[in-house]
C-alpha cells in the first residue's frame, strides 16, 4: 500500500435555500480536485445547505438520511475517480431527529459518519448533539476521523480519535470570528502528531462573516496547503509514516501519557454553579477574586546555582519594579541549569528555597521557580511556588521526556494552590504538551496555570495576513505570533496561562514566554509575550467573580469547560498507548 497520498481541502460558499445549486458546485469542485490527483477530498460543514438556520421548521425541507440521494451522487464521483470524499450536511434519522453531520464516502458508498457532538450556539435550535461518539474509519488510504467545527475546541475529541490511530482528522467547519488557519486547528494536529485537513466555508450569511482559511496541516503543525478566501481547493501530500510516528517535538507522546492520572477528565464540575460547587461542604472554596499582575521571566540558566539565584533575584526585582507583579514565573530548572541538573539537585525545603522565601518577603510577591529536587535517593524535576508566607507548594513533573528519564523520577499527583492571586495550578515544560494536564487543572477550578518550561520544539508560527474581511476588532493583518500553542492552552481551558521558557537560541531554546488570557476570541488579546531576549513581561489577571450569584467572569464561569461531553471520554483514561 502506498504510504503517501494526495489530499485536498475544498473551500466553498453555499447559498441558503439553494440546495441543488450547492451540491452541483461541490461536485464540480470535488471533480476538479480528484482530476488533480486527490485521493481524499474534504468539503465544508453544512456545505449542501448553508448554516444559519433559525429552527427545525426552516431547515426541514433540506434534511436527508445517510445514505440518501446526496450521498449517492458523491459516491458516483468517488467510484469514478477511486477517491474518498467528506461531505457536511444536515441529517435526519428514523425518529425525525436532526443532526449536523459529516459523512465519509468512498468508491463503495457510505463508509461512516460523524454527528457533531459539541453543538455551537445556534445549532441546538434545530440539531441534537451527536450520539455516534468519536470513530476512526479504516480505508485503503489510511485511518480517517471526522470532526465538525466546535468539536475541535475540546481537547478530548481529537485526542480520542488520535488514540484510536487516526492518521488524519478531517475537520469540516463554518469557522468565524478570527483570522485563519485558526490556532485551535494547528494545535490539534501538533499535539496529536497527525494530519488535519481543514475545510472551512467563507463568505457572509445572515450577518455572519465566515473566515475561510481552509488548509492541510502536517503533524508538526506546519501548513502544507492553504486557501485564504474564495471558492477553490488546495492540494498537499499526506505521508502516513509521518503521522504514525506519533511524535511531538521528537518525543513519543502517546507512550508517555499517564492515564492513571486522568480520571478527573470524566468529571463535570462546571455543570453546576461553580460558586456553589467549589464551596460545597465548606471544602476548598475559591479564594476571593481580585485583579493582579502576573509576570513571566525569560532567562538562560547556567551551571552555577548561585549565579542562577542572582539572575532570578534581578529579574524578580525587574518584574516588580516595571510591572508591579504579584506573581513571577521562572523557567524549568532555572536554579540548577539544564546541563546535568541532577548533579546540582537541592533539597526542598533547603538553603536555596530559604533564599527565595526571603526574596518573596522583600518583594511581597509569589515566585514559581524550576528546580532539580533531591528527596532521599530520588531526584525530581520540580517547581516550587513560594510566597511571602513561605514555601506554598512543590510540584514534581509528571510527564518526563526521554532524556529526563535518565536522571529524574516522575511525580504522581497534580498540585493546585490557593493564593491571593487566585487558584493556581502548576505544570512543567513537557507536561503542557499533554492536553489532558491543563484540562485536569481547569476542572479543579484553577484561575491560573503556571508552566515553568525548557522547550525547544517549534510551538509558534506567524500569519501573513488575510484578505477575508472581519468586523472590528478582529485582526486580519500579519501577526508574527498568530499560533502560540500555549495561548491555545489558556483559551481551551478558560484560564490564564503563564508560560516561562528558557531563552538560549544558540542551543535551540526560543523563549517566547508569555502570559495568555482565558478567551482566545477576545480582541485585543489580554496577553504579554517576551520575544527574543532575556527579560520579563506581565499582564493583568482578573479572577473576580463580578457577580454574587453566578460568576460572569469567563475565567470563573469557564464556558468551554462547561460544554464538555465527559460521558463519551472514557477511552482517555484507559491504560493504552494508542
Amino acid at each position: 500500500m502506498s504510504r503517501v497520498h494526495k489530499v485536498a481541502t475544498v473551500q466553498f460558499e453555499p447559498t441558503m435555500f439553494e440546495k441543488e445549486r450547492n451540491i452541483a458546485r461541490l461536485l464540480e469542485l470535488c471533480e476538479a480536485a480528484a482530476t488533480a490527483g486527490a485521493r481524499l477530498i474534504v468539503t465544508p460543514e453544512m456545505g449542501t445547505t448553508g448554516y444559519c438556520w433559525f429552527d427545525r421548521a426552516e431547515v426541514a425541507p433540506f434534511v436527508e438520511t445517510i445514505p440518501g440521494p446526496t450521498t449517492d451522487r458523491f459516491a458516483a464521483l468517488a467510484r469514478k475517480h477511486d477517491c474518498y470524499i467528506v461531505v457536511g450536511m444536515p441529517e435526519v434519522d428514523s425518529d425525525s431527529i436532526y443532526f449536523n453531520s459529516a459523512v465519509l464516502i468512498g468508491p463503495e458508498g457510505v463508509i461512516g459518519q460523524h454527528r457533531k457532538t459539541h453543538p455551537y450556539i445556534a445549532e441546538p435550535k434545530w440539531s441534537a448533539a451527536g450520539d455516534l461518539g468519536h470513530q476512526v474509519l479504516d480505508t485503503p488510504i489510511g485511518c480517517i476521523a471526522l470532526l465538525i467545527c466546535m468539536d475541535i475546541h475540546f481537547v478530548e475529541t481529537a485526542r480520542l480519535v488520535a488514540l484510536q490511530g487516526a492518521d488524519v482528522i478531517c475537520h469540516i467547519s463554518n469557522w468565524l470570528a478570527e483570522r485563519t488557519p485558526a490556532p485551535y486547528w494547528i494545535s490539534r494536529a501538533f499535539e496529536n502528531g497527525c494530519y488535519l485537513i481543514e475545510s472551512n466555508r467563507w463568505g457572509l450569511e445572515r450577518t455572519v462573516q465566515f473566515s475561510g482559511g481552509s488548509c492541510v496541516i502536517a503533524p508538526d503543525g506546519t501548513i502544507a496547503a492553504l486557501i485564504d478566501g474564495g471558492d477553490g481547493f488546495a492540494l498537499a501530500d499526506m505521508d502516513l509514516d509521518a503521522s504514525r510516528a506519533r511524535r511531538v517535538g521528537g518525543e513519543a507522546v502517546f507512550s508517555q501519557r499517564r492515564p492513571e492520572l486522568y480520571a478527573g477528565l470524566l468529571s463535570d464540575t462546571f455543570s453546576w454553579n461553580p460558586r456553589d460547587f467549589f464551596k460545597l461542604y465548606g471544602h476548598k472554596p475559591w479564594p476571593t477574586g481580585r485583579t493582579s499582575r502576573v509576570a513571566v521571566a525569560q532567562m538562560r540558566p547556567g551551571d552555577d546555582v548561585e549565579a542562577n539565584l542572582a539572575r532570578i533575584t534581578s529579574l524578580a526585582r525587574q518584574a516588580e519594579l516595571e510591572g508591579k507583579a504579584d506573581l513571577v514565573v521562572f523557567p524549568e530548572l532555572a536554579l540548577n541549569g539544564l546541563n546535568n541538573p541532577g548533579a546540582r539537585a537541592q533539597t526542598v525545603p533547603g538553603p536555596v528555597t530559604d533564599q527565595l522565601c526571603r526574596l518573596a518577603v522583600q518583594l511581597k510577591v509569589y515566585l514559581v521557580v524550576g528546580i532539580a529536587e533531591r528527596n532521599g535517593d530520588a531526584i525530581y524535576n520540580s517547581a516550587c511556588l513560594i510566597g511571602p508566607e513561605g514555601l506554598v507548594a512543590v510540584y514534581r513533573k509528571t510527564h518526563l521526556t526521554e532524556s529526563e528519564r535518565a536522571w529524574a523520577r516522575h511525580g504522581d499527583d497534580w498540585v493546585v494552590a490557593d493564593t491571593s492571586v487566585g487558584r493556581v495550578g502548576l505544570l512543567i515544560g513537557h507536561d503542557a504538551s499533554f492536553p489532558e494536564a491543563g484540562r485536569i487543572l481547569a476542572l479543579r477550578g484553577c484561575d491560573l496555570i503556571v508552566c515553568a518550561a525548557a522547550m525547544k520544539e517549534p510551538f509558534s508560527s506567524p500569519h501573513p495576513g488575510s484578505l477575508v474581511s472581519q468586523n472590528y476588532p478582529i485582526p486580519t493583518g500579519a501577526d508574527p505570533y498568530h499560533w502560540h500553542h500555549f495561548r491555545v492552552r489558556a483559551g481551551e481551558n478558560n484560564v490564564f496561562f503563564a508560560f516561562s521558557n528558557v531563552f538560549d537560541p544558540v542551543n535551540g531554546y526560543p523563549g517566547l514566554s508569555g502570559v495568555f488570557g482565558p478567551d482566545t476570541f477576545e480582541f485585543p488579546r489580554r496577553e504579554a509575550i517576551v520575544v527574543d531576549a532575556e527579560g520579563t513581561a506581565s499582564a493583568a489577571v482578573d479572577t473576580t467573580n463580578l457577580d454574587s450569584v453566578y460568576p460572569t467572569n469567563i475565567v470563573r464561569r469557564k464556558d468551554l469547560v462547561a460544554m464538555r461531553m465527559p460521558h463519551s471520554y472514557r477511552a482517555l483514561i484507559k491504560k493504552a498507548t494508542g
